[in-house]
């Protein structure tokens, strides 16, 4: 684990990522010591520190950075970037240099190759609000996240499904939300609220090249369920396919495989 370039996991405890959740973060796959889909990963998180006026660090630092954290094999990097320590206090202190946090973990077993394709999801009971200024941002702010993770403990239950506050589904707790339908692609329109993950930017970049019609939009529990193919994907776990959803059950479709695979082109 490096903090400011320095191997040590203490922080100051007047942090504002501690105190407010005042930052962004990336999660992503390492392979060989490098990491995956790292021009993308960077964009994203100069664009999430923009939204919140942070400075973005340097990219070559930043990327040396998880390459001395990671591993051989594969495994995952998370990178956090804070406003800093600061006075008690809303107001953003000014001239304050950001806490920068890179550490690795091990692959998680639901992200081995080994790992099912097919998944079980529910329907979550919390509600995302809308809010456009934070709309797709990966902001340390995730208590909405964890209440809904908190809703189940059944270990054969993968993921929960999240709508906002006016009914139409936004993702997943940890996923974005793919549907196939008469060989269109859907997905939630993220300009409210959710994270718009690399996976999906990788995703809509890509399938246009497979000639597949791409939608972006409102989406109401109703279509979920009358799609032909349900999947979620995110940085670790590619792309899953969601064969039950509470009571609704998909068969066997070729649209994850396909989709996996045009995730993966490309990769840097």
């Amino acid at each position: 684990m490096l903090v400011n370039g320095c191997e040590t996991d203490l922080m100051d405890a007047r942090d504002r990522g501690l105190a407010y959740g005042d930052g962004v973060f990336r999660t992503l796959r390492t392979q060989g010591r490098r990491p995956l889909w790292w021009r993308d990963h960077y964009a994203k998180l100069a664009d999430d520190c923009a939204a919140l006026m942070l400075t973005c660090p340097d990219e070559a630092m930043l990327h040396a950075e998880v390459c001395q954290v990671a591993e051989e094999g594969k495994g995952v990097v998370k990178i956090v970037l804070t406003r800093g320590a600061g006075a008690r206090g809303y107001a953003p202190p000014s001239d304050q240099p950001l806490t920068r946090v890179v550490f690795h973990a091990p692959l998680p077993a639901h992200a081995q190759a080994d790992a099912p394709e097919a998944i079980t999801a529910r329907w979550c009971v919390l509600q995302l609000a809308r809010q456009p200024r934070l709309a797709g941002v990966k902001h340390l702010n995730r208590l909405e996240n964890v209440l809904a993770r908190a809703e189940w403990t059944d270990p054969s239950i993968f993921e929960g499904l999240l709508c906002d506050d006016l009914g139409a589904v936004i993702g997943g707790v940890m996923s974005n939300l793919l549907l196939m339908k008469e060989g269109e692609l859907f997905t939630p329109d993220l300009g409210e609220c959710g994270v718009a993950g690399v996976a999906r930017t990788r995703l809509l970049r890509a399938v246009p090249r497979l000639g597949i019609p791409v939608h972006i939009g409102r989406l109401p529990p109703a279509a979920i369920l009358a799609a032909d193919e349900v999947m979620i994907c995110n940085s670790v776990i590619g792309v899953r396919r969601v064969a039950r959803l509470d009571e609704t059950t998909w068969p066997h479709g070729n649209w994850t495989a396909i989709l996996n695979s045009a995730l993966y082109d490309d990769v840097d």
